[in-house]
């Protein structure tokens, strides 16, 4: 195939979500020359795109903060342009947010629904797009939005350049180190990696004009968020595909269809007070796909000791759990050159559902950015880098990395 043009960077990022916008962040912030490329004209991911408008707890429900860095600068960054604060008692304007705001998912868990004080916050998701672009325009980070990646050079199993698709042509980005935040595992798939597939519920979210409403998402009037649909049962496992895509997006269309309609049949509304105002621009999975990685997260690990840990998130659905990260959960098991981050870690089970989310993603893509313009520097593999002076680097941005270093004993 012709190719275009042909740039070279430090770092690469793929995925402008939470997590690739982290991931990038991280590495312009230490001096890299970093491109960070996205599919959609919007950054934010399932933040902003997908409109999950709740940026989860950095706490564990028992007034321990236990996720720091940027995850918390861009938690905070986020208020700037919309309506919303965190509690007073994380040192906001705000009250205490409202338990149905994190309800989803907790009955398979079996968590009863008590009010609960967290570090957390809702967002405009268009007013959070104006304030990541704004930070990282002030870090220098080289965004390409409207890039499609297409294909991925694989040099005798490490990552050295990947090909893209734009208004420009077909092209061809080099790099001495790559961060996969797509959400797919994308990067890592097309390069030959061990991928596994996910499983999803239909849970639309979307905004809706309602003026007089007590939801608890209210946006301020007349527009408030809106969320539909059950989380219940096993949810199913899906091939990556394009049809799959379709199907789930226009699946996600007939459960909307079906609320309004029978909103409006049983005469509890009507069509001129209240309509759906804006959909989601990408489809709402929550997990798609995760590496095979020289570690991985399993089922009930909550509360361990992880010798390796680069990090810490706590467990959005009830309280008391704190999940310790190992590195080698952000690395292929079969690629060099390449970390993960965010929803594609090497997290299974309950512990995906723990990891998918914004904070998890936030503070494993700060991880994969250092460790990837770390590794760079020393001219080694990212397996390669000391977990410890990891760690020392992200001591400077105020990460902890066990329990008992928020809560003596806590450790199983």
């Amino acid at each position: 195939m012709r190719q275009d043009f042909s740039v070279q960077y430090d770092v690469v990022v793929i995925g402008a979500g939470i997590a690739g916008i982290s991931a990038a962040l991280a590495a312009a912030r230490r001096g890299h020359k970093t491109c960070l490329i996205e599919k959609q004209t919007q950054i934010g991911g399932l933040a902003t795109s997908g409109m999950i408008f709740i940026y989860l707890p950095l706490c564990d429900g028992e007034k321990h903060q236990v996720t720091f860095g940027q995850a918390e600068e861009l938690l905070l960054a986020g208020r700037n342009y919309g309506p919303y604060d965190i509690s007073e008692n994380w040192g906001g304007t705000g009250k205490q947010l409202d338990n149905a705001l994190l309800s989803e998912g907790m009955t398979e868990l079996g968590t009863a629904a008590k009010p609960r004080d967290r570090y957390a916050c809702m967002f405009s998701p268009a007013g959070m797009i104006l304030q990541l672009d704004a930070i990282l325009a002030e870090a220098g980070v080289d965004l390409w939005l409207d890039t499609l990646l297409c294909d991925v050079v694989n040099s005798q199993g490490r990552v050295t350049a990947v090909e893209v698709v734009n208004l420009s042509g077909h092209g061809t980005v080099s790099a001495g180190g790559f961060v996969d935040a797509s959400g797919d595992a994308s990067l890592v798939r097309r390069a030959g990696g061990t991928v596994f597939p996910g499983k999803n519920h239909n849970t639309p979210w979307f905004v809706e004009y309602h003026p007089g409403s007590s939801s608890s998402y209210r946006m301020g009037e007349p527009v408030i968020m809106q969320t539909i649909g059950q989380c219940a049962g096993d949810g199913s496992s899906m091939e990556l595909t394009g049809r799959t895509v379709t199907s789930f997006v226009r699946d996600s269309w007939r459960i909307m269809r079906d609320y309004y309609t029978d909103l409006y049949s049983e005469g509890r509304s009507d069509r001129h007070r209240v309509y759906p105002l804006t959909l989601p621009s990408m489809p709402q999975f929550r997990t798609i796909a995760r590496i095979d990685g020289l570690a991985a997260i399993h089922t009930g690990e909550y509360n361990q000791y992880v010798r390796d840990s680069i990090g810490m998130t706590g467990d959005w659905r009830c309280s008391g759990r704190i999940w310790e990260t190992p590195y080698g959960a952000l690395i292929p098991k079969d690629l060099s050159g390449v970390l993960a981050a965010g929803r594609c870690i090497a997290s299974e089970g309950d512990s995906w559902e723990a990891y998918r989310v914004i904070p998890a993603g936030a503070m494993t893509g700060e991880v994969a950015g250092v460790a990837a313009s770390m590794a760079m520097e020393r001219k080694i593999e990212p397996a390669e880098l000391p977990v410890e002076q990891l760690r020392t680097e992200l001591r400077k941005n105020n990460f902890r990395f066990h329990l008992d270093e928020i809560i003596g004993g806590k450790n199983k």
